[in-house]
């Protein structure tokens, strides 16, 4: 059964108010975050990585041309994160914009820039014990041009970020926040707020923000050199190999129509398995029929209630599940809104195909494993490799990716 326990509750602010004016010319009409990486908006990487972690809700603080983002983002999911967009009515600057969240946002926030790429685990945001420091990413980049209060940062013996003119460690523009943050934002009086310069400047001098170093990719798209970059390597790092997977009989113990927590029983060596994709930076996504809701035998919230669960477990566990689709649909359902002969349900192939349009994908490294005929037609009509699961799964896993 699955035990989750205290999972700390964390929402995602993502700062997309930014004018882009150094890449006017590129922008077509739309938002600086919406500026296209090849074939798809650039906060959408940016989306896609932060849920593929258990965050509560994501909020995206829309600015300029805001009514772009809100028409497409506002009131949909990621990967059952549901995602709440709110449109400034006048600017409010970045400090602002947090500002706003006071009476909205969970005790601890992460909050980023939608005009950043910062390749980064968030884990260690989940992981931190105490949830009333501000936590700040330091990058290190000698072509990056920054705001000149926050460049040259160093690290003290207490992981303390002070001032240091010999660093080359500059702010990575992702903060792990928390609601006391607010009487000192309430304090700055005036209109328009910057978070970098008005509020972490100050606090970085009060000794109070304490830092963690990635060497991880560090990119912000906001001039031409770093668009044209952005649009040449991050699609290629976002590029992997991934693991398709049924759920009820491949990754749990098919006791028919599973919904309750207590019911859910992982199959033997399933979680090892989890872990080596997750370790070897495959994609993790769940495809599932769940004809249980078509037939009234469970609702649709049961099934997300569920499936949250399944994310916080797998993730304590060490295992990202980046997304999953699921087709609650069936012709002979006893409910009417799900009465229909959908081609999201397997053996048809549009829940696969929705994942390989929204990300990007090493395809010929890309498997799926299920264990009904119906999942390998599905497969076989996304032209990706199909296996049924074996009593030894270790060996095979193991197997299947030396192949």
């Amino acid at each position: 059964m699955i035990k989750v326990g205290n999972f700390p509750k964390i929402d995602v602010v993502i700062l997309a108010g930014g004018k882009g004016t150094r890449i006017k010319k590129f922008l077509n009409g739309k938002p600086k975050p919406m500026i296209k990486i090849i074939k798809r908006d650039f906060v959408d990487y940016i989306i896609k990585k932060v849920s593929s972690y258990p965050v509560n809700k994501i909020f995206i603080m829309c600015g300029f041309r805001g009514n772009k983002i809100y028409k497409k983002y506002n009131n949909t999911f990621q990967n059952l994160v549901p995602i709440s967009c709110i449109i400034e009515k006048k600017p409010l600057g970045t400090g602002g914009a947090i500002k706003s969240l006071k009476n909205k946002v969970a005790r601890n926030f992460i909050v980023l820039n939608g005009d950043t790429y910062f390749d980064i685990d968030l884990s260690v945001f989940f992981k931190n014990k105490n949830k009333n420091k501000i936590i700040m990413s330091l990058a290190k980049n000698k072509t990056y041009n920054s705001n000149n209060k926050l460049i040259r940062l160093g690290l003290d013996s207490k992981k303390k970020i002070f001032y240091n003119k010999k660093s080359k460690l500059f702010n990575g523009g992702i903060y792990f926040l928390n609601k006391n943050i607010f009487r000192k934002l309430n304090d700055i009086k005036k209109k328009f707020i910057s978070f970098e310069e008005d509020f972490i400047h100050k606090e970085i001098l009060l000794k109070k923000v304490y830092g963690i170093y990635f060497n991880n990719f560090f990119l912000d798209i906001g001039t031409k050199k770093n668009l044209a970059l952005a649009k040449k390597v991050i699609p290629k790092i976002t590029k992997k190999a991934a693991v398709f997977l049924d759920r009820d009989g491949v990754i749990n113990i098919d006791k028919g129509y599973v919904f309750k927590i207590k019911d859910f029983i992982f199959k033997p060596n399933v979680i090892k398995i989890l872990q080596k994709m997750t370790k070897n930076d495959f994609y993790i996504f769940i495809v599932t029929n769940q004809a249980g809701i078509a037939h009234g035998k469970f609702l649709l919230t049961d099934y997300i209630n569920l499936q949250l669960n399944i994310k916080k477990y797998l993730f304590k566990n060490k295992v990202i599940i980046n997304d999953l689709r699921f087709c609650p649909f069936h012709k002979n359902s006893r409910i009417e809104e799900y009465r229909k002969n959908s081609m999201y349900r397997k053996p048809g192939n549009l829940m696969i195909e929705s994942i390989k349009k929204n990300w990007d994908l090493d395809l010929k490294k890309s498997f799926m494993i299920g264990d009904k005929p119906t999942d390998k037609i599905c497969a076989e009509k996304s032209n990706l490799k199909f296996y049924y699961p074996k009593k030894n799964i270790l060996e095979q896993f193991r197997k299947i990716i030396e192949i």
